[in-house]
């Protein structure tokens, strides 16, 4: 395999130096254009257009046949007599609770010690012909060599960590399975003080958590995905500086 030449990685060195300054420089005068303006809020958009989404697939069980009462105007399933208010279809809106309350605590400790000695030597008539022939007068062929080694390791690791969030937010049905569980998906942005808080919600619900008010815990969403940030000055100004980023990934040390 041939080896790179010493002027082929510099070149690549450069190039790579070259792209990144150059990538950093966009990122800066975007940011400068953006000095004292207000973060912008995304446009309302439908989900399924996004890039990425993709719809769930899941398994499914045998559908069953929907009975109905003869000679009565009442719908097994229905909370209201003439409809059902809560949410059923594609593009239908759902309140979801999102209640997060996780404590995690654990301390480990790890202690391992090991130790080890060797000796070797040569007496008799091997022993005497060593020490005539082959070893000066201080050393003797009883003793020709001795090892010793030890090795000595000690690790402590603890987590405390806490975690709670309690709001609402209202999320759009995607997508209806064939087992008639719903496919939700919420965004919701809020901009304070130049600093916008985004919070997502996403996850398959059954029409039977749906409470009479149309509101869904979301403790009960299978396959939960649940995220909380924000991007603005504050934002920024909790991160470090894109060089020291950059460092910690180049850097092998």
């Amino acid at each position: 395999m041939p080896r790179t030449s010493s002027a082929t990685k510099i070149k690549q060195y450069a190039a790579l130096t070259i792209g990144l300054f150059a990538l950093v420089g966009c990122e800066t005068a975007d940011k400068l254009s953006k000095v004292g303006q207000e973060p912008v809020l995304t446009a309302i958009q439908d989900p399924r257009t996004q890039p990425g989404y993709r719809p769930v697939q899941m398994p499914m069980p045998i559908k069953e046949v929907e009975r109905y009462n003869a000679n009565s105007l009442w719908r097994t399933g229905n909370r209201a007599f003439f409809q059902d208010q809560r949410a059923k279809r594609v593009g239908d809106i759902v309140t979801v609770n999102v209640t997060i309350s996780d404590k995690a605590a654990f301390e480990n400790t790890s202690k391992s010690s090991r130790s080890d000695a060797k000796n070797s030597g040569a007496g008799g008539a091997l022993g005497g012909a060593i020490n005539t022939l082959a070893l000066p007068a201080s050393a003797s062929a009883d003793a020709l060599a001795s090892i010793n080694s030890s090795d000595n390791f000690q690790g402590t690791g603890s987590i405390d960590r806490t975690e709670s969030l309690k709001t609402t937010v209202a999320a759009v049905v995607t997508q209806v399975l064939p087992n008639s569980n719903l496919v939700i998906e919420g965004r919701q942005e809020v901009r304070v003080n130049h600093e916008v808080r985004e919070l997502i919600v996403a996850g398959v619900v059954r029409p039977q958590d749906i409470a009479s008010d149309n509101t869904v815990e979301s403790t009960k969403i299978a396959e939960a995905r649940i995220g909380y940030g924000g991007r603005g000055q504050i934002s920024v100004a909790q991160q470090p500086k894109y060089g020291s980023q950059v460092l910690d990934i180049v850097l092998p040390f």
